[in-house]
């Protein structure tokens, strides 16, 4: 699941995409590029986020498995062309 996108079903977050950076048993850590970061990402119940599974960038979902951190940059663009193609 991790480098996979995902829209927020609830909370304040409503029907936001971000980037799945990480994840737990039942949670898993999103950021957006803009609030949060890799660095600092959200800690979301599993049971509040749907997968797009029809967009994956292949490069991004290799740095996080490697653990390495992702630019904010980067997620940004990766969460609007997203938003593009939905």
């Amino acid at each position: 699941m991790t480098g996979c996108m995902a829209i927020s079903l609830a909370g304040h977050d409503k029907d936001k995409i971000y980037l799945i950076v990480g994840e737990e048993k039942d949670y898993v850590y999103l950021a957006d590029g803009k609030i949060r970061t890799c660095k600092d990402p959200k800690k979301k119940n599993r049971k509040h986020i749907q997968i797009i599974k029809k967009y994956e960038n292949p490069e991004v979902t290799k740095k996080l498995l490697q653990g390495e951190n992702v630019d904010a940059g980067i997620i940004i663009q990766e969460v609007k062309a997203c938003q593009k193609r939905m």
